[in-house]
């Protein structure tokens, strides 16, 4: 892409859903040819919790973090409904400008102290088609937005298979609490945790308590097969399953399946397990989603899947580790280490995953 509308055009499908009052930036890197490469793309709210304007060397400073080592430059594109577009040669240029004065002075003056430059910046009410667009820096250039969901990175990725939500409130929605299935979930749980302490300490008589594990394991793997071929859980049927999770070793080798040929089945029972519990097993579920969308690229539904197992269990210590490799701007592929570290469990429990992960 080398116009600035297409490429605001294209941010919903690079972040999978439409961002609102929201800086978007996107880290370059130099690529094989002479064009660059985006690297990564990433939101932060325009407005902090507390109801007033983001700090802007905060906001600065985190983009610097995420940039690392081998960013050629940085793009910007700030999302806010309540902007105004700056009228030509109008007294009102300055004050319309002035909104976004001192967040875009931060970034450029932190950016250029770590050697990278600010390579344009723009704004635009909403995005979608017919919106407006014009720049921050530079000379003055604006245009309008063709439909977003018709750009060749939307079309790209609906092939791939990839959902590109409305908005981030849809993302929220996968992890919210459903009080019905939790209440009927929390009814067999009990029963379902029995079961499991009189498995383990038949195995234990044995003088094995990893059978107890393989078991556990093997439960876990059959409804995720299950999930692949279309069925639909019941709560019983998720009951068990929380109680395997709490078998560590079932727990450490599900961050193999990320990677795996079902890593979009398990991805879905971690998000049903997600909605269907509380306390801490709700927030090893969460976790369990949110290694898996981290995993595969997509952040911002990683940070609110790690968001609830905090909530759920704030000394969660995966989920801690996991919400500050993200925070911090961890690539996704530093992270494939636990994968492994799963299939290595599986192994030592008798267990062949298939193909190693990478």
């Amino acid at each position: 892409m080398d116009d600035p509308g297409e490429l605001i055009a294209a941010i919903p499908a690079m972040l999978g859903f439409t961002p609102e009052r929201s800086v978007v930036v996107l880290v370059l890197r130099h690529g094989a040819v002479e064009a660059a490469v985006v690297d990564a793309v990433v939101r932060f709210d325009l407005d902090s919790p507390g109801g007033g304007r983001v700090l802007s060397g905060t906001l600065a400073a985190a983009v610097t973090r995420i940039c690392g080592d081998e960013a050629a430059s940085v793009l910007a594109v700030l999302v806010d409904d309540r902007a105004e577009e700056p009228q030509v040669h109008a007294q009102r240029h300055r004050c319309a400008a002035a909104r976004f004065d001192v967040l875009v002075a931060a970034l450029g003056r932190r950016l250029a102290f770590s050697g990278i430059a600010l390579g344009g910046v723009w704004a635009v009410r909403r995005i979608a088609a017919g919106q407006r667009w014009w720049n921050l820096a530079g000379p003055d250039r604006r245009g309008v937005l063709r439909d977003p969901a018709a750009s060749m990175v939307a079309l790209t990725h609906v092939l791939d298979g990839r959902q590109i939500r409305g908005s981030r409130s849809e993302l929220t929605d996968l992890v919210a609490v459903d009080a019905p299935t939790g209440a009927e979930v929390a009814a067999h749980l009990e029963n379902a945790l029995v079961l499991a302490r009189e498995r383990y300490a038949r195995a234990a008589r044995r003088g094995d308590t990893s059978e107890y594990s393989r078991q556990a394991l093997d439960y876990v793997l059959w409804q995720i097969a299950n999930i692949s071929s279309g069925a639909a859980l019941t709560a019983p049927e998720l009951a068990k399953l929380a109680a395997a999770l709490r078998d560590r070793a079932v727990r450490d080798t599900m961050f193999a399946l990320a990677v795996g040929d079902h890593a979009a089945a398990a991805e879905a029972l971690w998000a049903a397990l997600t909605r269907a519990l509380s306390g801490p097993d709700r927030a090893e579920a969460a976790a369990l989603l949110g290694y898996s969308a981290y995993v595969r690229g997509d952040g911002p539904l990683a940070g609110i899947a790690l968001e609830a197992a905090l909530e759920a269990d704030p000394g969660h210590s995966m989920a801690v580790l996991l919400d500050t490799s993200l925070r911090l701007g961890m690539r996704p592929e530093q992270l494939r280490r636990l994968a492994r570290s799963g299939y290595q469990t599986a192994a030592g429990l008798g267990v062949d995953l298939g193909m190693q992960a990478p």
